[in-house]
């Protein structure tokens, strides 16, 4: 008999003080009934360590890692290098120049080594657990229309928020 693997998403920070930011993706992931595991590992410190995460992870079903970019920006592009698994970076807004350094460093990525890359900070946290639901969308139809559903009550609300602000418009102007 086969033994069938959870699907879930990796996040992985380097200093747990990422957490504020990095839990946005995990609310996201919640909202969905995603199965997700948050890991700190430090690339620098505990680079075997780090390396054994990854790998093992994808054993056991990991189908998209999301990986915090600090100032050294080096984690996001270590998975990229030790998996073929889809990796996308979080900026973390810290640093003299709130995170856009390492908004920079996260999307210049040699050849060969992808790092989808999201904006910086929480939103970025929150877009990057939106676009993993979409890459495990394509191999599972109730995440898809899910997150279809999703989409459509945001984009009625949004329609909905722009006419009543023309309606404010009109209202001035007579």
């Amino acid at each position: 008999m086969e033994t069938r693997l959870t699907p879930f998403v990796a996040i992985l920070m380097g200093p747990d003080s990422d957490l504020t930011v990095m839990e946005a993706a995990a609310d996201v992931l919640s909202q969905f009934d995603v199965a997700y595991e948050i890991k700190v590992t430090s690339v620098h410190r505990t680079p075997e360590d780090f390396r054994s995460y990854v790998t093992e992870a994808e054993s056991r079903g990991c189908q998209v890692y999301i990986a915090d970019a600090g100032m050294a920006a080096q984690l996001a592009g270590m998975v990229a290098a030790t998996t073929i698994r889809p990796v996308i970076g979080v900026p973390i807004d810290t640093g003299p120049l709130n995170g856009l350094d390492v908004l920079l460093s996260t999307v210049q990525m040699p050849g060969g080594i992808p790092v989808a890359t999201v904006a910086i900070g929480k939103t970025g946290a929150e877009n990057a657990a939106y676009l993993a639901l979409q890459m495990m969308s394509l191999a599972d139809d109730g995440l898809q229309e899910q997150l279809l559903q999703i989409k459509q009550k945001t984009s009625l609300l949004r329609n909905q928020r722009i006419l009543l602000q023309e309606r404010a418009k009109e209202k001035v102007v007579l």
